[in-house]
């Protein structure tokens, strides 16, 4: 039994010296530095984007109106519905004007009966006169007879023709190719000239987007090329994205259409338009966005991703990795956010390897273990953009008439 008590003091003994060294052990084990993500600086050309709030509106817009007074008495388009120049809209009782036309004919048809009387007296007296079988006064007479009849004859030929068109303008047609609009007439409605606009139609392929820009971003845009021509020439480079109220970048491109020719002395502002090609007919008249373009590059900038910016009291930091993987914080200056890096102007140089995450991890003086930080595919697509609000109709030209620049925000 006492052997027995001793060989179990032994074991447990021996359990508990090497628990004790296996403890020493990990207290003598150093902590694995921690992990973070780092990206070496470098140099590059940003491309600086700005940004307006924008409306849309037809290429052209015609106001439909009648141009002859009677009653409606058929509507022959479906409203919304694309038309083509020349389809007819509404129909207007003709009846009054084709008895117009009926009476206009009959004048004209006596007009002309006159008239040949005319020239049969004056072929007839011009003989007579000259063998002096009639006086020279009866030949003046029927040579003034057949001027006269003859201007008959023009102004009756005239009223037939008014009296054509004004049978015409029964059919009310379209002037343009576009999307018809609402009906604002009903069938048995009177119109006429100085009566309610019948309708409207829009081109909107392609579709004009009207946004205004601050006097200084014009001002800064056109100063800086020699002439007109060259600055007309740039203005038709630009290439213009628009997004959409619902966040989404339009599949076409636009172009620079036109500047107003003043600026607006109460806001400040120019108003400029820009024109997108709209296949389907998808975009209407009347709705917001944003559009979108480069307005310069700027060369040989530094460019970090956002999330390695560290902004402490209004200040701006970035943790640095030395040679020996060691952790600093230095200040730097920043510049215009583009997408989803940032330009820094002074605190870093090129070739530095910064912290894009982890920061949480670490401290001054501390060392980390670099991993190689690799963008998303949302922030590679974002790359050289700025962010992308959608736009809210509370937020119109009018009442936001110069939206800044990136520069402009930061």
């Amino acid at each position: 039994m006492t052997g027995f008590k001793h060989l179990l003091i032994t074991l447990a003994v021996a359990a508990l010296t090497t628990s004790a060294c296996e403890r020493k052990k990990e207290e003598k084990a150093p902590p694995t530095p921690p992990e973070v993500l780092v990206q070496t600086v470098k140099r590059s050309d940003v491309p600086i984007w700005a940004e307006w709030v924008a409306t849309t509106d037809g290429y052209v817009n015609a106001k439909i109106r009648a141009q002859v007074t009677g009653y409606l008495t058929a509507q022959n388009y479906i409203e919304g519905s694309f038309v083509n120049k020349g389809d007819v809209l509404f129909t207007i009782d003709d009846r009054p004007f084709r008895a117009a036309l009926d009476q206009a004919k009959g004048d004209l048809a006596q007009q002309e009966a006159r008239l040949g009387k005319a020239v049969i007296d004056v072929n007839r007296y011009t003989p007579l006169a000259a063998e002096q079988a009639i006086s020279q006064q009866e030949l003046d007479d029927a040579i003034q007879a057949k001027l006269a009849a003859e201007a008959a004859v023009a102004a009756a030929k005239a009223v037939v023709e008014n009296a054509q068109f004004n049978l015409g303008f029964t059919k009310v047609t379209s002037l343009i190719d576009g999307v018809a609009g609402l009906a604002n007439a009903q069938i048995g409605d009177l119109v006429g000239p100085s009566g309610m606009e019948l309708t409207a139609i829009s081109t909107v392929d392609p579709i004009k987007v009207y946004f205004v820009i601050s006097e200084q971003d014009y001002l800064r845009w056109s100063l800086q090329y020699q002439s007109e021509a060259e600055m007309e020439a740039k203005s038709k480079d630009l290439a213009f994205d628009l997004v959409l109220s619902n966040g989404e970048t339009w599949p076409h491109k636009g172009k620079f259409f036109f500047a107003d020719r003043q600026v607006d002395v109460r806001t400040g502002s120019i108003r400029l338009a820009a024109i997108f090609p709209n296949p389907r007919r998808v975009l209407r008249p009347g709705q917001f966005g944003l559009v979108r373009t480069v307005v310069r590059t700027q060369e040989d900038v530094l460019l970090v991703p956002q999330r390695a910016v560290i902004e402490v009291q209004g200040l701006y930091q970035i943790m640095v990795l030395d040679k020996d993987n060691k952790v600093s914080i230095r200040p730097v200056k920043t510049g215009e956010r583009i997408g989803s890096d940032w330009i820094v102007l002074s605190g870093i140089e090129p070739g530095d390897t910064i912290l894009v995450e982890g920061q949480q991890k670490v401290r001054p003086g501390m060392t980390a273990t670099p991993k190689p930080y690799v963008p998303s595919a949302q922030e590679e697509a974002a790359a050289g953009t700025s962010e992308k609000p959608k736009p809210s109709r509370s937020a119109t030209p009018e009442a936001n008439p110069a939206a800044s620049s990136p520069e402009e925000k930061h």
